[in-house]
């Protein structure tokens, strides 16, 4: 199994230098964690999709420790780039730009832009400064999987696979980075910890959505070698799946109640769980004290959708891991985070 590296000087040393060296280590961002590789050594990137078992379709991101550094493997020159980042970076956002040369084509799935991004993870920070060169991660896990949030998820996924991971704690933001295109029209490619509202305050103007178009982009390139690349990483229909079936309910007080019974009733053994949003109440019908029911779960005390966000891929693994079969689960509301959330789970149960 994988070693684990700790947040000691002498670790961060060695983080750095297994990177710079080729070495697949991986590390800890405030979305979720990454599997890591010098993003100029064309062999190390091509480990990190077969440890994942990544389609070479789909693109890495590319990340640095600073917007001035991002001019080193993308054009930077874009005036909305610079708006972005003076306002969320380092933070979890990532744009994509038009590469430079130095990028090997792996990286980019041979497409004319790069994916960048400056995590704020104090711990990441310093493992890039130690490492000397941009590191190419995407998410440290199977590939379409649950992304994880914790070391230890790191292991549990990936740990016959690669040899180093570096423990940062639980990842504050829970859901992976807002990717922005940035070129003559500004588009989000995929939501997340930033929110589509923010992104448009900041650029003085409404920003579009494409989620329809880049996914059907993507899928089509997932079933044709000779199809096109994604432009970004998490825009395929079906990700972020637990082996669990996932079921989306609207309102959990109202819909669970009859499936608890169900459930209850039938002869079937599988083993079914529910996850409201927010800590359920004594629900008429529910047959008493709803939250008592061992296989009833939630993400947030208060209902928050940050609480959510940094709650549901850990809640999908602890579920998966238990053996449940097929999870129910509520939407959050569909705005700020909520969206970002509904874009994770929608992926989760899509067929």
């Amino acid at each position: 199994m994988a070693k684990f590296l700790t947040d000691s000087p002498r670790d961060i040393e060695l983080a750095g230098k297994l990177l710079r060296a080729g070495t697949l280590v991986a590390i800890p961002t405030e979305t979720v964690y990454g599997l890591a590789a010098n993003a100029f050594d064309e062999d190390a990137v091509r480990r990190i999709f077969l440890a994942k078992g990544r389609p070479f379709i789909d693109p890495l991101i590319v990340h640095v420790p600073t917007f001035a550094q991002a001019g080193s493997v993308a054009d930077t020159s874009n005036p909305a780039a610079a708006k972005l980042a003076e306002r969320f970076c380092p933070g979890p956002l990532t744009m994509v730009l038009p590469k430079k040369n130095c990028v090997p084509q792996i990286v980019t799935a041979g497409e004319p832009t790069v994916a960048v991004r400056m995590p704020r993870h104090p711990l990441t920070q310093k493992i890039m400064a130690s490492a000397g060169v941009p590191l190419a991660a995407p998410s440290a896990n199977p590939f379409g999987y649950v992304s994880p949030t914790t070391a230890q998820h790191v292991q549990d996924s990936l740990g016959d696979k690669i040899g180093y991971i570096v423990d940062g704690g639980s990842c504050d933001c829970g859901i992976e980075s807002t990717i922005v295109l940035v070129g003559e029209e500004i588009r989000i490619l995929r939501l997340g910890a930033i929110t589509r509202e923010e992104i448009s305050e900041c650029l003085g103007a409404p920003v579009a959505l494409s989620r329809g178009l880049m996914e059907a982009a993507a899928e089509g390139a997932r079933g044709n070698d000779g199809a096109r690349a994604q432009l970004a990483p998490g825009m395929l229909k079906k990700h972020y799946s637990p082996h669990a079936q996932v079921c989306l309910v609207d309102d959990a007080e109202r819909e669970f109640p009859p499936l608890l019974g169900e459930v209850r009733r039938s002869s079937s053994r599988e083993k079914y769980a529910f996850v409201f949003q927010k800590r359920p109440t004594r629900l008429a019908g529910a047959g008493g004290d709803f939250a008592s029911v061992e296989n009833v779960f939630w993400l947030s005390e208060s209902g928050s959708a940050a609480d959510a966000a940094r709650a549901v891929f850990a809640l999908l693994r602890k579920l998966d891991a238990a053996g449940y079969e097929k999870i129910f689960i509520e939407k959050c509301r569909d705005t700020g985070i909520g969206a970002a959330v509904n874009d994770r789970l929608s992926r989760a149960a899509a067929k």
